[in-house]
């Protein structure tokens, strides 16, 4: 049986909540993937803990703790690429992410090889 978009969607945020809890150690409050053309775009709520929210207080601590997050994703990106990869059956040819310090949700961007929206029209 084909999978739909939405299975696909729930399977990768299932997958990356996953990879939150075994690679950074705890998860997000709400993971949100959904695919769009050649691009799957995941949303993650309830990133930082109330420790960081302190933190984020002053500029210099935002600035910290945004390169702090950005550091441990960006040394996992091997392991989120080659996830999205076995879920999609496609390549992903660009990973770009940012975090906000003030609502504490995280973007992610993966840029895949071709139209995976078309697959479902």
């Amino acid at each position: 049986m084909k999978k739909t978009k939405g299975s696909i969607e729930a399977e990768i945020s299932k997958a990356i909540t996953q990879w939150e809890k075994d690679y950074l150690g705890r998860g997000s409050i709400s993971v949100k993937a959904d695919i769009l053309r050649d691009m799957i775009i995941v949303s993650l709520k309830g990133i930082l803990t109330p420790a960081e929210y302190s933190v984020c207080e002053t500029k210099d601590g935002m600035l910290a703790i945004k390169r702090t997050r950005a550091d441990l994703v960006e040394s996992g990106t091997g392991d989120l690429r080659q996830l999205i990869s076995n879920i999609t059956g496609q390549n992903v040819l660009n990973f770009h992410t940012d975090i906000s310090t003030r609502t504490g949700e995280r973007m992610m961007i993966f840029r895949l090889q071709g139209d995976l929206e078309k697959e479902f029209i």
